[in-house]
């Protein structure tokens, strides 16, 4: 009970959020904004999974909302000139990929700091974006909208595939030597170096697999729209960020679970809806959202130091 309890204490006050809700403003739970509400936020559920990976190695990605972006942009430009989805899809992830891996091998590789590297990329891959794009849409043919099924029907299946993708990964975390290698680098690389393993290799993997996710996350995202925007991804990173740290990933590394970082996302999420329900003015929302993530970094702080001290 102790090892959870920053994931416990999210749900706890996730769950005093849904229950004040269901008290003053039960308009909230009406199905269809509830399920449309849970929808958007599969994609970034999908993309914050990858982040709490680089998070427990004890590195960053500040880039994955320009990945984001432009895997989105590609992506809707391939499903207009005709490529089928199960085309588009594997494509997405392979531009991911490639995008994760320079990351990786800078940062892995080279030793080179993965903030400067990272805040390097997003602003590298965000000004090309604008230079070819020069902020126009990418219209989507009909059909691909809610992967051609009615709103609800498709809504349901990218939840469904959202949490498929949480339940493996966290399940791999837990049980496979690639997962524990994960956290062992994150909590110490020379001790994981000494035990065999190899912290380079585990950290590249994991840029790796935040841009295969990034760039599923992508595919996901722009199926909910007719249209692609080209900023889609804009603020995207703080927000897998946040959840990531509210939901109990240790930003010193080695510590934290997927199940934890899909509450952060939950009670980060509901923020704003909840605000409208109870009429709350608008204004307020950053701060409370800050305020959320400032309590959380405060409360690894002061663990790190207990456990120093103890």
């Amino acid at each position: 009970m102790k090892r959870y309890f920053r994931e416990l204490s999210v749900l706890g006050v996730l769950g005093l959020l849904l229950a004040l809700l269901a008290w003053r403003a039960p308009d909230f739970y009406q199905p269809q904004p509830l399920l449309s509400l849970l929808t958007r936020e599969a994609p970034s559920l999908v993309v914050a999974c990858g982040m709490a990976l680089v998070i427990m190695t004890r590195q960053i990605d500040i880039s994955v909302g320009s990945q984001f972006s432009v895997c989105s942009v590609v992506a809707g430009v391939l499903a207009a000139k005709g490529v089928p989805l199960y085309g588009v899809l594997p494509l997405a992830v392979a531009l991911g990929s490639v995008l994760g891996a320079m990351n990786g091998v800078l940062v892995a590789g080279l030793g080179l700091p993965s903030i400067v590297v990272t805040l390097a990329t997003m602003v590298a891959l965000r000004q090309a974006l604008n230079l070819v794009r020069q902020g126009e849409f990418v219209n989507l043919p009909d059909g691909l909208q809610w992967l051609g099924q009615n709103q609800s029907v498709g809504q349901m299946i990218l939840l469904g595939f959202a949490l498929l993708v949480l339940v493996c990964l966290a399940w791999a975390l837990r049980n496979l030597a690639a997962g524990r290698h994960v956290y062992a680098v994150g909590s110490d690389a020379e001790s994981a170096r000494l035990a065999g393993i190899r912290p380079q290799r585990v950290t590249f993997r994991a840029f790796l697999l935040l841009g295969a996710l990034t760039g599923l996350a992508a595919v996901m995202n722009i199926v909910q729209s007719p249209q692609v925007q080209p900023l889609s991804g804009m603020g995207l990173e703080l927000k897998v960020i946040a959840a990531a740290v509210v939901g109990g990933v240790a930003i010193s590394g080695g510590r934290g679970t997927l199940w934890g970082v899909l509450a952060g996302l939950l009670l980060l999420a509901c923020v704003s809806p909840a605000m409208i329900h109870l009429r709350i003015e608008a204004y307020w929302e950053k701060a409370i959202q800050g305020g959320i993530i400032l309590l959380a970094v405060v409360a690894e702080g002061f663990r790190n130091r207990r456990s120093t001290l103890f």
